[in-house]
């Protein structure tokens, strides 16, 4: 896959039987790799409120959804702040925030996650705004930090969302 092939279209709420799907097997393959704690054991389109949220994402934020030869490979959803369920305080400033990066396993290590997150970049600026957040799980051996951290953000703040081990991390772009 090169650069040319993605192509990266804003999503709608049609979009959200597949961007479950990839959660769905994002979880799977997560458990099959051992890590139960993350995402938990049971499929996100059968989590409570998992599917509500998908369909909400499509709705009411910015979702993308990447494709390869014209079939959904991944999606990323941008909100103007962090999720209020989540114990993140605001920036007190302008941000982005991607609420949702996923891609399809079967094309994992391909550069799709990244595709996205650049392309947070581009809309982030393209509305005047200077700061891209994101939030991920720190657990493990911190591969997700380290991961958002390779493709350009900083981390700032550390919390716990329960017993979830949480990372906020920026992008400052101005």
């Amino acid at each position: 896959m090169t650069a040319h092939d993605l192509r990266i279209r804003p999503g709608t709420p049609a979009d959200a039987p597949v961007i479950l799907d990839m959660l769905d097997a994002a979880v799977a393959w997560m458990n099959a790799r051992g890590n139960t704690e993350q995402w938990g054991t049971v499929p996100y389109s059968q989590t409570t409120g998992g599917a509500a949220r998908v369909e909400r994402y499509t709705n009411e934020n910015a979702p993308y959804v990447a494709e390869l030869d014209g079939e959904p490979v991944g999606a990323m959803v941008l909100d103007h702040g962090p999720s209020p369920r989540m114990p993140i305080a605001a920036a007190g400033e302008p941000e982005r925030y991607v609420r949702l990066l996923v891609s399809d396993r079967t094309h994992a290590g391909r550069g799709i996650g990244a595709a996205l997150l650049a392309h947070a970049v581009e809309e982030t600026r393209r509305a005047g705004v200077d700061l891209l957040r994101v939030d991920c799980w720190a657990g493990g051996g911190g591969e997700l930090v380290a991961y958002y951290e390779r493709n350009g953000f900083a981390p700032t703040d550390r919390f716990l969302s329960g017993t979830w081990p949480g990372q906020v991390l920026a992008m400052r772009l101005g």
